[in-house]
């Protein structure tokens, strides 16, 4: 099975965490993930790539 690549934007860094939102998504739909799986330029603001089990900026 293959995954489709996912799109979020960091909301909100909150401390150890970073909270996500998917694209098309609601407030309903963040969640947090650690920073330490995300890549060292990921802050508010940057959209990020999941793919393969991992984050990579875009753009």
């Amino acid at each position: 099975m293959l995954m489709e690549d996912r799109f979020y934007t960091v909301v909100r860094i909150d401390g150890d965490y970073a909270v996500l939102l998917p694209d098309g998504g609601t407030a309903e739909d963040e969640f947090p993930v650690a920073r330490a799986l995300l890549p060292a330029e990921a802050d508010e603001g940057v959209r990020l790539r999941y793919s393969m089990l991992e984050y990579t900026v875009c753009g």
